[in-house]
């Protein structure tokens, strides 16, 4: 009998300490769903010709 009731203690004291878990968040609470631009955006477009401008290379910054 002495198990069972500092089990209840326990659980009691666990109860006491944390309360309840808290409510569960549903999946279309998480998620949002935006229409994607047309053109995909300036990002996007690529220029060949300014793209040097945009990486960088260690040959070339060391002048090789």
């Amino acid at each position: 009998m002495s198990d069972d009731s500092a089990a209840d203690v326990a659980a009691a004291a666990r109860r006491a300490r944390f309360g309840k878990l808290p409510e569960r968040i549903r999946l279309e609470d998480m998620t949002e769903e935006r229409q994607a631009s047309p053109n995909g955006g300036l990002a996007a477009s690529y220029d060949p010709e300014g793209a040097w401008q945009y990486f960088s290379c260690l040959a070339l910054d060391l002048g090789l």
